[in-house]
């Protein structure tokens, strides 16, 4: 196997020694299933505890460890030729540290054409590119027929609790529902997900509160709860990957969300 260089999405150069990689170490729950997608049963040797889709993976994959407390000797145990790691779920010190050791490439995905770009850059990286390709066509052709079917709502997103927080404008989850047609409720200087008091929240607003299956599991109980501490709006429970998992899921994020609403 012949060494290759590639760019991530910070910029970086990522060296190979050997290229295609055979031996892939996946620090990210939705690139996890990409790489799935993309046909890397053999190549992929370690997953995150969190990395609950494929199903089968979930069974058979060495764990190593979650995405915020990877654990390193674990990691290099399984000798991997490559690991595939995110900016803003993986925790910067421990990255450094693996890359003493071997290539680390690095997503950084705020946008659904960021994650088109995800996995384009993924196929080439792994060798893939023809099934990244059609996986990019069939998503882009998706998202075209896409319904504004949130259009001038005000819109918060949660995805957490105690405290409450949400997903600003600067995000995944932030393009996604102006792809919708939504107004995020938190404006362009609250970006990332800052955390509000119920005070805050109730000055806000909202039209809509959408709460995320995750990372925090929101269940009826809270659209309950949100109307104890006076927060009178329409609350709804979401599915939490069609909205933040960056990745082969996108595929079917239209048809989630045209049921949805």
């Amino acid at each position: 196997m012949a060494g290759k260089s590639f760019i991530d999405q910070l910029g970086r150069e990522v060296a190979l020694a050997n290229f295609p990689p055979k031996r892939i170490v996946s620090l990210v729950p939705s690139q996890t299933e990409l790489l799935a997608a993309l046909g890397l049963e053999e190549e992929v040797v370690g997953v995150t505890k969190f990395c609950i889709y494929p199903k089968p993976w979930a069974k058979s994959k060495t764990k190593i460890g979650g995405t915020k407390d990877a654990k390193i000797d674990r990691i290099l145990a399984l000798k991997p030729d490559l690991i595939i790691a995110n900016k803003e779920e993986n925790e910067r010190g421990t990255l450094e540290l693996l890359q003493q050791f071997c290539p680390v490439w690095i997503s950084d995905v705020r946008s659904v054409d960021a994650a088109l770009d995800l996995i384009q850059q993924l196929g080439q990286l792994t060798n893939r590119t023809a099934a990244a390709n059609s996986l990019h066509a069939a998503i882009q052709a998706s998202f075209f027929t896409m319904k504004p079917l949130l259009a001038g709502k005000r819109v918060l997103y949660a995805i957490w609790r105690d405290p409450w927080m949400f997903a600003g404008t600067d995000t995944f989850i932030g393009d996604v529902l102006q792809r919708l047609g939504a107004v995020n409720a938190l404006d362009e200087t609250k970006t990332r997900y800052p955390a509000l008091s119920v005070e805050a929240i109730i000055a806000l607003k909202p039209d809509m509160m959408l709460l995320s299956s995750e990372p925090f599991p929101f269940k009826k109980k809270h659209v309950e709860e949100l109307q104890q501490l006076g927060i009178q709006t329409d609350a709804k429970i979401v599915d939490g990957t069609f909205f933040s998992w960056y990745g082969s899921r996108l595929l079917g994020t239209v048809a989630y969300l045209d049921a949805t609403f």
